[in-house]
């Protein structure tokens, strides 16, 4: 006989052995008998206890349902087992128990390397007292404020990470999303992105300091600290009491040095509601009819920074209840959702999106979020997923809306599916915000006010012109509350494609991006440019902002 099959048949019998012997201790000990082979383990509930932990003793926990938690255990009679339930229940979790086979517990245990904890021991950490943080942040409202605190920084007397708890509560305090360290030949240039644009903070920063805040950021992010000529990637996180800001790092060799990019990630950020995305009443109402749906697939497209990641978010928070399970699989997770279950890819692991996105389907999720569809498996896998009862969030790279759709051709999707599991493709960017403190009225010209007249009138029936007709423009005037830019925060402008019945026999018969965006206008689209001149007549934002994001303005 072959010595595979012979190899195989005895694993075989090696695991039914195992499962025997469960049912024996089942029986035993008057606990029911379960057999993990088939059926789904999830990686939130196994995170309640530590996977070092769980295979000492012998112990998964493999479903969390609100309070209840089912327990696999070897031998529930064990004393460490009863003492673990017992941890376990004291936190207020109700528990029934279950006896498996340790080949079941290994299967469980395997999900472990799925798990992305929120703070694990290759990330570091900052606790900084709260109410010193908000002092400082008060002192540092204005980037002139920041260079003059370390200016005046005593680096004799007080360690570097006292600085750099400056720089960051000095970012937190001007809303930054970025914090850039720029070395030059004499001195390092320190910079915040706020609403999209660099702002300069300082570019005096010594060369002896910018050496130590190096190694204290690469310490925290752990990174190699003696590696100077590779990229790096890394990230930390900040306690503040009760609230955690994470910061992921990204460090590139440079002529002079070591340049460095750190990305704020605050979740109150991204806390936002449908209703505080900036989406039209009309847009919401087709969001919103869109999201009660249960399956099919919402496509977001747009470049980085545009706020994808915060509307899909928001989609998220607005499906999240305990009768629903929503899985994601991004990279990497951005901000830590409550109450959903996250999984970042680790191609290390061979858990890429498309491996992902197969394990994650066998876990029996309602909703799930693809951080980015990239290749033709992935695409191929989320096109099943909402073809077969489940709701799909995730990106893709296009510039309009339109554009969705022969992307995913081009990965090798058929036009025939396409149709049936595409419900509707955002496309958007980011216009900055006028200043509500110092805007001023902006006098037009009749020429002006005839085309923005006719504008409004040509728009699509569901757009409610009412809004419109007595509109007043403003422009950016700047005072010290927006850093005199006239501009504070920042705001979606959208574009939403609905995928009819029209639209997938226009699929069907091969119609190319030009074909689908006609149809499209001709059936009430409105276009990202559109919705960015309505909101500039809104007194939200300026034709500057929107022509810089869209082009020329055509009205």
């Amino acid at each position: 006989m072959d010595q595979d099959k012979v190899g195989f048949i005895l694993a075989k019998e090696r695991r039914a052995a195992q499962e025997r012997e469960a049912q024996r201790v089942a029986d035993k000990t008057g606990f029911f008998y379960l057999n993990l082979a088939t059926l789904p383990i999830e990686t939130e509930a196994l995170d309640l206890i530590e996977e070092e932990k769980a295979r000492e003793i012998k112990i998964a926990i493999i479903e969390k349902k609100g309070n209840n938690v089912v327990v696999a255990a070897l031998n529930p009679e064990d004393a460490k087992t009863k003492s673990e339930i017992k941890e376990i229940e004291s936190k207020g979790y109700k528990s029934k128990i279950f006896v498996v086979s340790l080949v079941s517990l290994e299967r469980a245990w395997d999900f472990y390397k799925y798990l992305v904890k929120k703070t694990t021991s290759l990330t570091g950490r900052i606790d900084v007292d709260r109410k010193q943080m908000e002092d400082l942040e008060k002192r540092l409202t204005q980037l002139e404020k920041v260079r003059e605190e370390i200016n005046n920084f005593d680096f004799r007397k007080f360690p570097t990470s006292q600085v750099l708890e400056i720089i960051l509560a000095g970012a937190l305090a001007n809303r930054a999303s970025d914090v850039h360290f720029e070395p030059d030949e004499k001195s390092v240039k320190l910079r915040y992105r706020v609403d999209g644009n660099l702002n300069d903070v300082m570019d005096d920063l010594s060369t002896l300091i910018y050496a130590h805040l190096t190694s204290r950021i690469k310490l925290l992010s752990n990174l190699k600290i003696n590696v100077r000529d590779e990229a790096q990637d890394g990230r930390f996180t900040i306690g503040l009491g009760n609230k955690e800001i994470e910061l992921r790092v990204a460090v590139a060799p440079s002529e002079f040095g070591e340049v460095i990019v750190m990305r704020i990630l605050d979740s109150d950020a991204i806390n936002l509601s449908l209703g505080d995305l900036g989406l039209r009443k009309d847009d919401l109402t087709i969001v919103g009819a869109e999201l009660e749906r249960p399956n099919g697939m919402i496509l977001n497209t747009g470049p980085t920074g545009s706020g994808k990641t915060t509307t899909l978010y928001a989609f998220l928070k607005s499906k999240s209840s305990p009768e629903i399970k929503i899985i994601t699989i991004e990279d990497p997770i951005e901000y830590h959702l409550d109450g959903i279950e996250q999984t970042q890819v680790n191609p290390e692991a061979d858990y890429t999106f498309a491996n992902g996105l197969r394990s994650l389907m066998r876990q029996d999720p309602d909703v799930i979020l693809i951080g980015e569809i990239r290749d033709g498996e992935t695409a191929t896998i989320a096109i099943q997923a909402a073809l077969t009862g489940h709701l799909v969030f995730s990106t893709i790279h296009a510039n309009e809306a339109s554009g969705a759709i022969p992307r995913l051709l081009d990965l090798g999707v058929k036009a025939t599916s396409i149709g049936p599991s595409l419900n509707l493709v955002i496309a958007q960017r980011l216009v900055r915000r006028l200043c509500d403190k110092c805007k001023t009225k902006e006098i037009l010209s009749d020429d002006l006010k005839s085309k923005l007249d006719k504008f409004i009138k040509n728009l699509p029936e569901r757009v409610d012109k009412n809004d419109y007709k007595n509109f007043t423009m403003y422009k950016p005037k700047g005072c010290d509350f927006c850093h005199n830019s006239g501009y504070r925060g920042r705001v979606g402008i959208y574009e939403l494609l609905r995928i009819t019945k029209e639209t997938e026999e226009l699929l069907n018969k091969g119609a190319g991006e030009i074909e689908i965006q006609e149809f499209a206008l001709k059936q009430g689209m409105v276009t990202m440019q559109q919705d960015g001149v309505l909101k500039a007549i809104s007194g939200v934002t300026t034709f500057d902002e929107v022509e810089k994001i869209t082009g020329p303005l055509e009205f």
